[in-house]
């Protein structure tokens, strides 16, 4: 299976399965509350499957379209039902038994995000360990007295074994408290903490940018600039770049070690490089362009292709981070909070000009990470299902008509005045909330686009 019908299988399975998610928990609290559920179904338009086991139990569907689903109920509002069914019908329910029923989507995308995370955890993670490679001048880190070579135990009594728990305890950690706690232990095994205000450290959302914010630079550990795994069809397969090919020098600049390499390359989006190798014992040189690449609000250079891997680099710098079944419960719990309130974070900012829309992802941009995470592993790609899962839950529980959300605005609205909005004016409300809808997927769309012609 080539790298682009596997991206597809890999975005299929994810949003069918994360629909079929939020969906059932409509349907599982429809039907336990008295409500009358007549379709469940998984994407939309023509249905290339459908089953009903009997003429009063609801009819499952899976459509051609896997890019949403709905649950259907019997209500008044959108056509005629019999007297002896009006008290199964939606419109009829109380007005908690109607709210149960539309929070319950976006909870179970939560629940769903916890059960994954739970997963990740017990199964274990592999990340780079985070050592601290150089810390830059009048920096939050030099401020609080952070140091190269030091290793971040934890932060605010959260472990940190990898770069990754790292950062996004840095990024969440200004959420109700006012300063960082940072343990570190340096290079001769003595542990010391480092306390940091959360002022310093933002409302910085993207984790991208948290690092050259702080003033860290993750320690790199001396690799040779030598080509491992190359990508085909990337630019350096199309410079006929070769495993085990080590580089000389670039553009007449000597290159000794694998991380100089990288920097120079994305310094270089679409610059031609004279590429100086060694192959076999003997020197040549290679015309190279790396192709450009959107990350974040900067375009890199990109050639697709990897070090070669050096014996006993991975022992000192990977490690492996698990926990018991018991203690990754509260753990999973907590992470799927703080993803909860970034995503907050990040929609707010984007709203208020405070973050750019390219901190929005489309269609495009997470099946890419669907097919890159299922492609690393299950681990990985169970981790990428549990973040979308909490955007999903998040993004529907927005006051917009149209979406969870709104519904629940509408029964707020309902139980101050003590009556239902007209259907005029909640059939304009979900004109309104359709355009906004529309609007926020044309430009996560248009964002998309343009990291494709970086």
């Amino acid at each position: 299976m080539d790298d682009f019908m596997f991206t597809i299988l890999a975005f299929v399975v994810a949003v069918g399965l994360l629909v079929a998610v939020h969906e059932f928990g409509h349907f599982w609290v429809a039907r336990r509350l008295g409500v009358k559920v007549l379709r469940f179904s998984i994407g939309f338009g023509r249905a290339l499957w459908r089953r009903q086991s009997a003429p009063d139990e609801p009819e499952y569907v899976i459509a051609a379209i896997p890019l949403g689903g709905y649950v259907k109920m019997l209500d008044e509002h959108e056509g005629p039902v019999a007297p002896a069914e009006r008290h199964r019908a939606f419109n009829r329910q109380s007005l908690w038994v109607r709210s149960a029923v539309v929070v319950a989507g976006p909870l179970f995308n939560f629940l769903f995000a916890i059960a994954a995370f739970w997963g990740v955890l017990v199964i274990g993670e592999t990340g780079i360990r985070p050592l601290i490679g150089e810390i830059a001048a009048g920096t939050p880190s030099a401020r609080a007295q952070l140091r190269a070579g030091d290793e971040i135990i934890a932060i605010n009594g959260q472990v940190t074994p990898t770069w990754a728990l790292a950062l996004q305890e840095f990024a969440t950690a200004s959420v109700g408290s006012p300063e960082l706690r940072i343990e570190v232990r340096d290079a001769g095994g003595v542990d010391r903490l480092s306390v940091m205000p959360s002022a310093e450290v933002g409302d910085l959302a993207e984790t991208a940018d948290l690092l050259a914010h702080l003033g860290l630079t993750p320690q790199h550990p001396a690799v040779p600039p030598v080509f491992g795994k190359i990508l085909k069809g990337e630019a350096a397969d199309l410079a006929g770049l070769q495993t085990g090919d080590r580089i000389l020098s670039a553009d007449g600049n000597p290159i000794g070690q694998w991380d100089h390499w990288v920097k120079y390359v994305q310094a270089r989006p679409g610059v031609a490089i004279d590429l100086e190798i060694e192959r076999s014992g003997e020197s040549r040189h290679i015309g190279l362009t790396p192709a450009p690449h959107a990350r974040d609000d900067a375009v890199i250079g990109r050639i697709g292709a990897s070090n070669q891997p050096v014996p006993g680099l991975a022992e000192r710098y990977q490690v492996l981070y698990r926990m018991g079944w018991a203690e990754a419960l509260p753990a999973a719990i907590g992470r799927t909070w703080e993803y909860s309130v970034l995503t907050l974070k990040v929609i707010w900012r984007v709203l208020t000009g405070e973050a750019s829309i390219h901190n929005l992802s489309g269609p495009i941009t997470i099946a890419d990470a669907a097919g890159k995470t299922a492609s690393i592993g299950f681990v990985y790609f169970l981790k990428f299902l549990a973040i979308v899962s909490i955007s999903l839950g998040v993004l529907n529980l927005l006051p917009i008509p149209v979406l969870d959300g709104g519904h629940l605005l509408y029964f707020a609205i309902e139980a101050v005045k003590g009556s239902p909005l007209s259907e005029a004016a909640m059939l304009h409300g979900q004109k309104i909330g359709l355009m906004l809808l529309l609007g926020l997927m044309t430009v996560a769309f248009y964002v998309d686009i343009l990291r494709l012609l970086g």
